[in-house]
C-alpha cells in the first residue's frame, strides 16, 4: 500500500453502532467512535512494576489498572444525527428495495443513534476522561464499571482541538487509575492497550511504544488541532476509543484514540493522547469549563522537505529544531523578537525536533504563562523568554465581547421564578443558535445565568453591559429549573 493510500485509511477508532452500521463523519476516510489535578486521592498505590532483570509480567499491572477503565455508551438523537442518504448515488435494485425507491423519498434514519467507547476513572469523585468523539453530539451517556455497576453520566467539557472530553458520574470511592509521565516513555517500553473493544467486555492487549510526538493530520473536529500521539503497535479496535494506554507499573500514559487501517479496525498502529496533555486539558475544564490555551503565534515549515523544497521555501538550515515560517505580528514570538527563519531548538531547555513536539508543549500552557524559547539565527544559539498570548493575539483576548455572538435568545427571568429558585434574579436562554454557547459549552435551553465573568446578571441588559466588557476567557455561571446545582461554562478565546 502506498503512503497515499495508508493515510487515507487512518481513522479514529470508529463507533460500534446499533444494528451494526458504523456512523460516517465528515472527515471522508475517518471512522469516528461515537463509540490533574485530582479532586481526590487515589484509591491504590501503583503496582511498582518489574524487578530484578525478571521477565515482564502484565498480570499485577493489569489487575490494578482493568477496575478504572469504564464502558462509555451514548445515545446521539435523530436532529442530532447525520441525515445524510449514505447509500447517494447508488442505483443498484437491491439498495433501491431495501433504503428506498430514490424518487423523491428521503433515506430514513432510525430516530435515534446507539454507540459505545472507553473512558478512564481519574477521581474517586467521578471525574472520567474519554475522548471527544466519544461523546460528541451525545445527549445520553451511560458508564459502565469493570463490576457491572451502571451511572448515568454528564459531560463537564470537551476540547476538539486534542480530541479529549471530560464526563460524570455521582460516585464515591471509585477505583483511580495513577497517571504517569508521558515524557518520560521510552521506545521499544512495554505497555498495555484497556478499553471495551466492538462492544466486548473490557479488553487488555500487549505491545510496545513503537513512536513518539506522531503528527497524523487526522483530526478534523477543530480549527487548531493538536496531535503529538504516541504510536504503540498494542491492538485497538474500535470501542477502545478514550480507554487506557497503560505501563507496566500500572500507570496511565495515554488515551488511546485512533488506528491506522485500511478496514476501520486494527491493522498494526494505533495512536494515544499523551498523559501530560490529558492532564492540562481536563484540569482546564474542571476549573474554567474550557481549555485555557496559549499561543505563540507562528507557522512551521512543513516536514521531511527534500532540498528542492527547501529551496523553494528558501530554508537554509537542515539540522534538529523547528523552521519559523511565518510570524503574527501581534503574537507572542514576536513579541519576545522571533523573526522567520529562526530555528526553535528548545522549549524550557527541553530539545524540540518536531512540529508535533513544539506544538504539545506549548498547548500545555494557557495564556500568560512564561516559556524559555532557545533558537538559532544565522547559526548562533540564543535564549529568549516568550510570554504566551491569547489565539487573537493578546493575553487579554480579543475586541470585546458581545450578546449576539453567544448565539442564543434570551429572556429576563420573572421575579416569581428567580424566588423559587431561590436567587435574586438571572437571564434564561430559550433558545439556542449557531454561535459561541453551541460551539464551546454543552449548555441546554432553560438555563440560568446569573453571574458572567464574575458579574451578577439579573436582567438581559445587564448581560448585555457586562459582555461588553469581558474580552478572552470567562465562565459563565447559572442553575437550571428545578435544580440547585451551580453550572459553569467556560467560554474560551473571545
Amino acid at each position: 500500500m502506498n503512503k497515499k493510500k495508508l493515510f487515507a485509511a487512518i481513522a479514529l477508532v470508529a463507533a460500534i453502532v446499533a444494528g451494526g452500521f458504523a456512523l460516517s463523519g465528515k472527515s471522508g476516510n475517518l471512522y469516528h467512535t461515537i463509540t490533574g489535578e485530582e479532586s481526590a486521592p487515589l484509591v491504590r498505590t501503583a503496582y511498582t512494576g518489574p524487578v530484578n532483570n525478571q521477565p515482564v509480567s502484565f498480570e499485577e499491572a493489569a489487575s490494578a489498572a482493568v477496575p478504572s477503565v469504564v464502558h462509555i455508551r451514548t445515545v446521539v438523537k435523530y436532529k442530532q444525527a447525520r441525515q445524510q442518504n449514505p447509500f447517494e448515488g447508488m442505483d443498484d435494485d437491491i439498495f433501491r428495495h431495501f433504503f428506498g425507491d430514490g424518487g423523491g423519498r428521503q433515506f430514513r434514519q432510525p430516530p435515534e443513534q446507539r454507540a459505545s467507547g472507553s473512558g478512564v476513572i481519574i477521581s474517586q469523585d467521578g471525574y472520567i476522561v474519554t475522548n471527544n468523539h466519544v461523546v460528541n453530539g451525545a445527549t445520553e451517556v451511560s458508564v459502565t464499571l469493570s463490576n457491572g455497576k451502571n451511572y448515568k453520566a454528564e459531560i463537564v467539557g470537551t476540547d476538539p482541538n486534542t480530541d479529549l472530553a471530560l464526563i460524570k458520574v455521582d460516585g464515591k470511592n471509585l477505583p483511580v487509575m495513577p497517571v504517569g509521565n508521558s515524557d518520560d516513555v521510552k521506545l521499544g517500553q512495554w505497555v498495555m492497550a484497556i478499553g471495551y473493544p466492538l462492544n466486548l467486555d473490557v479488553t487488555v492487549t500487549q505491545g510496545i511504544i513503537s513512536a513518539k510526538s506522531r503528527n497524523l493530520g487526522i483530526n478534523r473536529q477543530a480549527a487548531a488541532p493538536v496531535e503529538s500521539f504516541l504510536q504503540t503497535d498494542a491492538a485497538v479496535n474500535p470501542g477502545s476509543s478514550g480507554g487506557a494506554l497503560v505501563t507496566t507499573n500500572g500507570e496511565l500514559i495515554g488515551i488511546n484514540a485512533a488506528i491506522a487501517s485500511p478496514t476501520g479496525s486494527y491493522a498494526g498502529y494505533a495512536y494515544a493522547i499523551p498523559s501530560n496533555l490529558m492532564k492540562k486539558v481536563v484540569n482546564d475544564i474542571k476549573q474554567f469549563g474550557s481549555v485555557q490555551r496559549g499561543y505563540l503565534g507562528i507557522s512551521m515549515a512543513p516536514e521531511n522537505l527534500d532540498e528542492a523544497q527547501k529551496k523553494e521555501l528558501g530554508i537554509k538550515y537542515d539540522g534538529n529544531g523547528v523552521y519559523v515560517a511565518g510570524i503574527d505580528p501581534s503574537g507572542a514570538a514576536s513579541a519576545a523578537g522571533i523573526r522567520q527563519g529562526d530555528v526553535i531548538t528548545k522549549i524550557n531547555g527541553a530539545a524540540i525536533n518536531s512540529g508535533a513536539q513544539l506544538s504539545e508543549q506549548v498547548a500545555r500552557q494557557k495564556p500568560g504563562d512564561k516559556l524559555k524559547l532557545t533558537y538559532l539565527r544565522n547559526g548562533a544559539e540564543q535564549d529568549v523568554e516568550v510570554t504566551l498570548k491569547g489565539k487573537m493575539g493578546e493575553i487579554a483576548g480579543g475586541p470585546a465581547a458581545t450578546i449576539q455572538q453567544l448565539g442564543a435568545d434570551f429572556a429576563t427571568l420573572p421575579a416569581a421564578e428567580a424566588r423559587k429558585m431561590g436567587i435574586a434574579g438571572g437571564v434564561q436562554v430559550t433558545a439556542i443558535n449557531e454561535g459561541v454557547l453551541a460551539d464551546q459549552t454543552n449548555m441546554k435551553e432553560g438555563f440560568v445565568i446569573t453571574r458572567v465573568g464574575g458579574m451578577a446578571v439579573r436582567t438581559v441588559d445587564e448581560l448585555r453591559a457586562a459582555m461588553q466588557r469581558l474580552r478572552g476567557n470567562f465562565q459563565i455561571e447559572g442553575m437550571y429549573p428545578g435544580s440547585n446545582k451551580v453550572y459553569y461554562y467556560g467560554i474560551n478565546d473571545y
